[in-house]
């Protein structure tokens, strides 16, 4: 089953996606995501310029050996381009094996562990009634864990907070926005956030809150203790991963869950984390932690130490990633939930698929393969914007984490 043809597809339908589309002599495709916020063309030009040239002719069926020769036969290794590059391969050659077999991803993974996938959604506001208000919505929706951010009292505008609730796109400008940021600000309010919403609506919810990299350990073990009355599901990003060992004076602090890793791009990125317990949660990405084949290294590390996936899942992720994570959600032993961040009508319109939500749940279908394809006449029709992600300082000018 040889590789014949390999293209790129860049779309815009309401923010940018980078798509390939892996094609073979027996007719069969496969489609994998190549989406990298912010730098969607590097990997673009990675995939055109360096790894298709070295795609083509051959077997689309050996996929270790693919994964292996992009990335143990390059010299300069990991990093977000070039493990999303590779992932979006992989997952395009997986797409394509599962269709040769004739029967859907999860299958050929292993089969079914469950039968729905457990997500959060994202409920948002300038305060804490506004935020408060928007959790009840969602729980109308039917979810059983909800993310919950707001607006610092203070600031003019922080990460999480969007006036589009249910379609929020950090990357909002042809030049990056620059946001400020307050640490103490930010600390006096979350608790109370919290304390409202559990009085409000008890405990029989899932609640979540990421930090987005921007505490210190002390300061994360801070907030961790200082939130345990009110059972977090998780406390995410509270601190850059940068210096894995930071998360020991995290953990010995505070019992409130952690979940780190969507900025993750490989297994080293997490073994400390991981073999130490100094996590709960591990949300490296399909699409950026070098695609379902590495991702199960990473998963089956994660089951040895009690840690639990919980996959980044938001809508700088294409349908294709979703639908490859829900997938391997269904399958994986140590499943803990997926984000999951709904996508604009046009999107899923480029990218029709069969999961859907039903009560809490991510249900995949049966289709073979992943069950996400491209609508190449529609994705015509949008064509890439550039898009910056912001950036962040503190209140005195200095440049700090976003």
């Amino acid at each position: 089953m040889k590789i014949i043809d390999a293209k790129v597809i860049v779309t815009c339908p309401g923010r940018n996606f980078v798509t390939i589309k892996i094609t073979t002599d027996q007719g069969l495709y496969g489609i994998g995501d190549a989406t990298l916020n912010g730098r969607e063309l590097a990997v673009a030009s990675y995939l055109q310029d360096h790894l298709i040239p070295c795609l083509i002719g051959r077997d689309a069926s050996r996929i270790e050996d693919i994964w292996q020769f992009f990335y143990r036969g390059a010299y300069w290794r990991r990093g977000p381009v070039g493990m999303t590059a590779i992932a979006a391969i992989d997952v395009a050659l997986w797409d394509i094996k599962a269709k040769a077999a004739n029967m859907p991803l999860y299958q050929l993974l292993g089969g079914r562990s469950r039968d729905g996938v457990m997500v959060y959604g994202h409920a948002n506001g300038r305060d804490i009634a506004e935020t408060v208000a928007e959790v009840g919505r969602y729980i109308d929706m039917g979810y059983k864990a909800i993310r919950a951010q707001t607006g610092v009292p203070g600031l003019a505008s922080t990460y999480g907070v969007s006036g589009d609730k249910m379609y929020y796109e950090p990357a909002d400008g042809n030049l990056p926005t620059e946001n400020l940021w307050s640490t103490s600000k930010y600390l006096n309010s979350v608790p109370k956030l919290f304390e409202t919403l559990r009085d409000t609506y008890g405990f029989d919810h899932h609640l979540l809150h990421d930090t987005h990299h921007r505490l210190t350990p002390i300061e994360a073990a801070q907030l961790g203790k200082s939130l345990e009355p009110y059972k977090l599901f998780w406390l995410e990003d509270a601190v850059p991963a940068e210096l894995q060992e930071g998360f020991r004076l995290f953990r010995q602090h505070t019992t409130t869950p952690i979940a780190v890793g969507e900025v993750f791009s490989s297994i080293h990125d997490c073994q400390q984390l991981i073999s130490e317990q100094l996590i709960d949660y591990i949300r490296t990405t399909i699409v950026h932690g070098g695609g379902i084949t590495h991702l199960r290294r990473i998963a089956h590390l994660a089951e040895l130490y009690h840690v639990r996936t919980g996959f980044h899942g938001a809508t700088d992720l294409s349908p294709v990633t979703m639908g490859a994570a829900l997938h391997f959600d269904t399958w994986v032993p140590n499943f803990g939930i997926q984000e999951y961040m709904r996508h604009t009508p046009e999107t899923d319109e480029v990218f029709p698929h069969d999961y859907h939500f039903d009560n809490g749940y991510l249900k995949i279908g049966e289709t073979p393969g992943h069950g996400v394809d491209i609508d190449e006449a529609k994705a015509a029709k949008y064509p890439y914007q550039r898009a910056y992600l912001p950036v962040n300082r503190l209140e005195d000018g200095t440049m700090f984490n976003w």
